[in-house]
């Protein structure tokens, strides 16, 4: 007769449960979810349902065409900080250095330094021209000063309008002659456009604030800028401008950084329509700028600003008015070409200016490496944009007996230089 075992009652919990066994070469059924996935309100008043808010109106920006885009970002109103390039205020270039992420290189590039060298050689000539055409050039820029001292009658200007009824029509001249001179020696000139006293303007976001009072109190809100700029005239063409330096060289670049309010500046808001505009509208084939040319206000005069011993001031008055203005005309040229604060740029944008006061040249190039300026997107964005700038160079020092005296070839030959950089 068989012995009885008696078995444990534990017996299921000393055996490994059967639902943890599975045949190695079965592959998982995925299973679905049953409902979708959980997101924030879009109504709710929370901090998440905000961040959702925004990456919707990202996404609807992201995906829109290039000009319905510009009327997304620019639609809503806000207080915003009006920059304005020709100031005087103390330090101005540095506050302006900080608002736009731009980092300041004093010379101008490699590419305009190695034709200087070569303008300074044995022949004298111009990079990409010859000594005749050079001449050509010096004697067409002799005409026009004697054409605007000797040739034409003016009365006496008026009331802060001398610039503009004196010195205006010797540039608007001088930029028409040696666009026209060296249209036969660049051919990007040929199919270029001159605006004369164009509308330009430019609106960004950079760093942010928190609501001292009213019934948004206490919330953090966008700083808000605009640029409305009104140069002498500009030349735009089709094709973009070579870049001056690669992208990655200005990850090593000083920008300062300013931790005042820039109302400290001093600047003030206003609130009004944003405008994002290059002086021309979008479906214009010459999209890309070349150079722009800026006459200097009444109120600047060297003269006066050494005696008030004000005379640390004079550079920086012509660096500021080259960095906004150079700023606010490429970055509005790379936001017509469909980048903007989420989406950045992926190619260097380049333009050049000159600034005068009819006597006095200064030579100015700027390249926009990035337009991510807003809190969220440059947390970790290594890039910044780059300017480099001259002193001030002396075009002649007088007119005497129906002649020149003084002319100074170097000024001549980097207007020549920065009308021949082509791609």
């Amino acid at each position: 007769m068989a012995a009885r075992t008696r078995l444990s009652l534990l017996l299921p919990q000393n055996l490994p449960p059967i639902r943890t066994l599975k045949l190695v070469h079965t592959e998982a059924a995925v299973k679905e979810p049953a409902y979708p996935p959980l997101v924030p309100s879009l109504t709710a008043k929370s901090n998440s349902a905000r961040r959702r808010q925004i990456e919707e109106q990202v996404k609807k920006i992201s995906a829109s065409p290039v000009e319905e885009k510009l009327s997304l970002i620019t639609r809503i109103q806000r207080l915003k900080f009006v920059v304005y390039p020709q100031t005087f205020a103390r330090n101005a270039d540095r506050w302006y250095q900080h608002f736009t992420k731009t980092a300041y290189i004093s010379g101008l590039p490699e590419t305009f330094t190695q034709g200087t060298e070569k303008a300074v050689g044995e022949d004298g000539a111009a990079a990409g021209i010859g000594d005749e055409a050079f001449a050509d050039i010096r004697s067409l820029v002799t005409h026009v000063i004697l054409h605007e001292h000797l040739e034409t009658r003016k009365r006496k200007p008026f009331l802060y309008r001398q610039q503009e009824q004196l010195v205006g029509p010797f540039l608007k001249n001088l930029v028409i002659a040696l666009t026209h001179s060296l249209a036969k020696y660049n051919p990007l000139l040929q199919r270029s456009s001159l605006d004369i006293s164009p509308q330009v303007n430019f609106y960004w976001r950079r760093g942010k604030r928190i609501i001292p009072k009213g019934h948004r109190r206490g919330r953090p809100e966008p700083i808000r800028f605009q640029i409305d700029d009104n140069p002498h005239s500009q030349i735009r063409v089709a094709q973009q401008l070579p870049q001056f330096a690669p992208l990655e060289a200005s990850y090593s670049a000083d920008v300062p950084e300013i931790t005042l309010a820039p109302n400290l500046m001093p600047l003030f808001r206003r609130q009004y329509d944003n405008h994002i505009f290059t002086g021309a509208k979008l479906p214009d084939p010459a999209c890309y700028g070349h150079t722009q040319f800026h006459l200097v206000p009444d109120r600047y005069h060297r003269d006066r600003m050494t005696r008030n011993q004000h005379s640390d001031q004079i550079e920086v008055f012509l660096r500021a008015n080259g960095l906004a203005s150079l700023f606010a005309w490429t970055g509005a040229q790379a936001m017509y070409q469909g980048f903007w604060n989420h989406e950045d740029v992926t190619r260097p944008f380049v333009s050049q200016a000159v600034i005068t006061d009819g006597h006095y040249f200064s030579f100015f190039c700027y390249q926009l490496n990035t337009v991510a300026l807003s809190v969220e997107t440059d947390a970790n964005n290594p890039r910044k944009n780059l300017l480099w700038g001259t002193e001030s160079l002396r075009l002649y020092e007088s007119v005497e007996d129906k002649e020149v005296v003084g002319l100074n070839d170097a000024v001549i030959k980097l207007l020549v230089q920065f009308l021949m950089n082509q791609p």
